[in-house]
């Protein structure tokens, strides 16, 4: 059996959901992919009766098809999904008999009212933990319109289709044979990407909020539950829901939870929100905020938000390392998550910018991995817990530059090198290498704010102990603001301090 024993128990339960038949169309040859992945569909149709194996021949072998009797529902799996993309694999088990997805009415009418042809290809790695949202978004449009079809293709299955793409960084989404993207994107950022916009809003037929959450991240999805529990009219806009935590693999600093993946934790928060009376927007960024008689938050589509309050949970992002190459080789050898990204530098040399936690965690990971890893410090030491440098400097294939600065990312079609310049003699030097993975911190989500509310020179939004903004009736929480430590369990509470303080003030006023 290629399930451990835990897994099939699951799955089990799982299949049991199925609300019809399904027929796994199976192209596998001799090599070890095909073993494991006959092994695999194999095993799914040894726990139910309703899935039956054919063999037949699809456009690369190895590789199944997931339909229903007689019909292609354009859902291909081109290597095994086991990892990161088993729960793809269930989904699609689990919507192609028939179950419906969590999704609105809405965006299923919008993905039937395309109509072109699409074929969608997804370029993954299966320890990749943004991949599945990505695979899991095209699986859903390909099962609820016939003229979409997607093929999830594991690169370490298929490397010469990765090496000729000259793909280094996952997902990365092909469509119709053309490049389309890459990274994490929503089902929502898919469908506009391709054309298809939601309807318009007319402003004036939202009601004023008693509270406004400004982000999805835990700090929002807080602040949205103890809002609500208030019984106050409570709305929450967000670009994507779960914000950074999407692009965090294992959280084991959650009290209570030893261990959970951040998509995972993203989903269980969205999930909660919704228990509530909440009204969501998502896909939505924020472009400015102004007092007036209320407080107005204006969308980058024109929607203007009213609201007696305001919490701003915007969050931070990755801190660009800002010099030449960096942008230019995005995805093309630069890269800033190592999880994902690394399965495509086996046996490469890279380097790893930044010697704070994150930094020494990538380095770490990625030297089991890659040839050498070159880690860039600019301070004169690293800042990195002594359990981590210890666990970093016993590695072989690691070489650790401090008191340095990163001068330039060099290479023509992508990445070929790094120079450094020493801060103590000046010397610039060269390093030869095919990645540079940056981790240098977070920056703050602030700067659609402009002057209308107090930041730092950070860009940090300034917060008293009742996390209140310098502007009456705005409050904020989480890593947004000037908040000594960015962990997700003190912007949790940050959340929820963010929510009673605006309660309290709605009270007084």
């Amino acid at each position: 059996m290629i399930l451990d024993a835990d897994i099939r128990e699951q799955l089990v339960d799982y299949l049991g959901l199925m609300e019809g038949d399904i027929e796994i169309m199976l192209s596998a040859g001799a090599d070890e992919v095909s073993k494991n992945m006959s092994a695999l569909v194999d095993e799914l149709a040894s726990i139910s009766t309703r899935i039956k194996v054919k063999e037949t021949t699809l456009t690369r072998t190895p590789s199944f098809g997931v339909n229903r009797p007689g019909e292609d529902t354009g859902v291909v799996f081109a290597g095994v999904p086991l990892g990161h993309e088993f729960t793809s694999l269930v989904l699609a088990l689990l919507q192609v008999s028939g179950r419906a997805p969590k999704v609105s009415n809405i965006m299923i009418d919008r993905i039937k009212a395309l109509k072109d042809e699409y074929h969608f290809e997804t370029y993954i790695s299966l320890s990749c933990h943004n991949c599945p949202e990505v695979v899991q978004a095209l699986n859903l449009m390909s099962i609820q319109n016939p003229g979409i079809t997607h093929t999830m293709i594991d690169g370490a299955a298929y490397k010469n289709e990765v090496d000729s793409k000259e793909i280094m960084a996952v997902p990365s989404v092909y469509l119709n044979g053309e490049f389309f993207g890459s990274g994490r994107m929503t089902l929502e950022e898919i469908l506009e990407k391709i054309g298809s916009v939601p309807e318009a809003v007319d402003s004036q037929s939202i009601e004023p909020y008693d509270v406004l959450v400004v982000g999805g991240g835990p700090a929002g999805a807080s602040a949205a539950i103890y809002a609500a529990r208030k019984g106050i009219r409570t709305g929450l806009v967000a670009e994507r829901f779960g914000g950074q935590v999407r692009d965090t693999l294992g959280i084991e600093n959650l009290i209570s939870i030893a261990y959970i993946e951040g998509p995972q934790l993203a989903a269980t928060l969205e999930e909660h929100v919704k228990n509530y009376n909440v009204d969501i927007m998502s896909a939505h960024r924020a472009k400015s905020l102004e007092k007036k008689e209320l407080i107005e938050v204006t969308l980058e589509n024109g929607v203007v938000l009213k609201s007696k309050t305001v919490i701003l949970s915007t969050g931070a992002r990755w801190r660009n390392v800002g010099v030449p190459g960096e942008v230019e080789f995005k995805n093309k050898g630069v890269a800033y998550c190592p999880h994902c990204d690394g399965p495509l530098f086996k046996g490469k040399d890279v380097a790893v910018i930044g010697g704070g936690n994150s930094g020494i965690e990538a380095a770490i990971d990625l030297a089991g991995i890659v040839n050498h890893v070159t880690v860039l410090e600019f301070m004169p030491e690293l800042k990195a817990d002594a359990v981590l440098q210890q666990r970093l400097y016993s590695l072989p294939n690691v070489t650790v530059l401090k008191n340095v600065q990163t001068n330039e990312i060099t290479g023509s079609n992508k990445v070929e090198g790094i120079s450094y310049k020493n801060r103590e003699t000046g010397e610039i030097s060269q390093i030869v290498l095919q990645g540079v993975f940056v981790q240098i911190g977070l920056v703050p989500n602030t700067e659609w704010l402009g002057d209308s509310i107090e930041r730092n020179r950070m860009g940090e939004i300034v917060v008293d102990n009742h996390n209140a903004t310098n502007v009456p009736g705005v409050f904020a929480a989480g890593d947004c603001t000037n908040s000594h430590y960015k962990q997700i369990i003190i912007s949790m509470g940050s959340g929820a301090t963010a929510a009673l303080s605006a309660f309290d003030y709605l009270i007084r006023n």
